[in-house]
């Protein structure tokens, strides 16, 4: 099934003096997955993490970011998934992107690839792609008067991902790291994740940013480890494919995005594609 394109929602998330953080998530309806970016706006400049995937919530994403009248200074992108990276195609060519090295890799050798792989999306999907031209530098930089820490977690929800934490104002960026109020991409090695989610209870972070739907807490940190759990579980009990999705989707009716089991059962149970 395409996916289809309803209204997104933009926010004022937290303001700490100069400081304001954004958040921009894209449609929970039809089969779109509630893809999250986000904003740190300063008193001078903005950087946005993540640049959605359809082009219509790109450009709008954009739009929005324009709308604060200051200049985008950078743009981080998290990981190699398109779902995070397609709209600097359609909205963010002009931005400078930075991306860890592996991510920029990828976009660089099967970007065009994982293009081609979504025809069915149509003029959803962008008519270019954009290589990141800066790599993400990790550990601590001061930014427009505020401190970033950035690290490099890897075999989580995909090999490797970025995260910015900014340690002042409590703000931890995790993107893919957690699936707020929506169902999870699942990767092999659901232990290991587990184990980062699990650290992340023991920091004194108190906002999580996720890659999909709204901001959380660390209630919902917890809830995404049980839900990794029950799934390791049943994927240790044999239960597979379709069978696999009923148990899940019985188990937690209240989460959202049930499409995306459409998107990572085929590879995970089938070997397909991971673009």
């Amino acid at each position: 099934m395409l996916a289809q394109v309803s209204d997104p929602i933009s926010m004022v998330v937290k303001q700490t003096g100069d400081v304001r953080l954004h958040t921009f998530v894209s449609s929970f309806e039809y089969s779109n997955i509630a893809n999250a970016t986000h904003i740190v706006e300063t008193a001078n400049q903005l950087v946005l993490v993540d640049s959605q995937f359809l082009v219509p919530y790109a450009r709008a994403f954009r739009d929005y970011a324009d709308s604060l009248g200051k200049p985008i200074k950078r743009l981080y992108l998290s990981h190699r998934h398109p779902d995070h990276w397609f709209g600097t195609g359609a909205a963010f060519a002009d931005t400078p992107i930075y991306a860890l090295p592996e991510t920029m890799k990828f976009i660089q050798e099967h970007g065009e690839d994982s293009r081609s792989d979504h025809w069915k999306l149509g003029d959803l999907v962008p008519d270019q792609i954009v290589v990141p031209g800066e790599v993400a530098s990790l550990g601590e930089e001061t930014i427009d008067g505020v401190r970033y820490l950035f690290d490099r977690v890897t075999d989580t929800e995909i090999d490797v991902t970025l995260t910015i934490r900014l340690p002042e104002l409590g703000v931890y960026f995790a993107q893919d790291l957690i699936y707020s109020g929506t169902h999870l991409y699942l990767s092999e090695d659901l232990g290991h994740w587990i184990r980062v989610l699990q650290d992340m209870l023991l920091t004194d972070y108190e906002l999580f940013m996720p890659g999909h739907g709204l901001p959380a807490d660390k209630n919902e940190v917890a809830r995404n480890i049980e839900y990794l759990n029950a799934a390791q579980q049943a994927i240790g009990n044999g239960v597979t494919d379709e069978a696999f999705k009923e148990f899940m989707l019985q188990r937690y009716p209240e989460r959202k995005c049930p499409g995306i089991f459409d998107i990572y059962l085929p590879r995970l149970f089938g070997g397909a594609s991971s673009y």
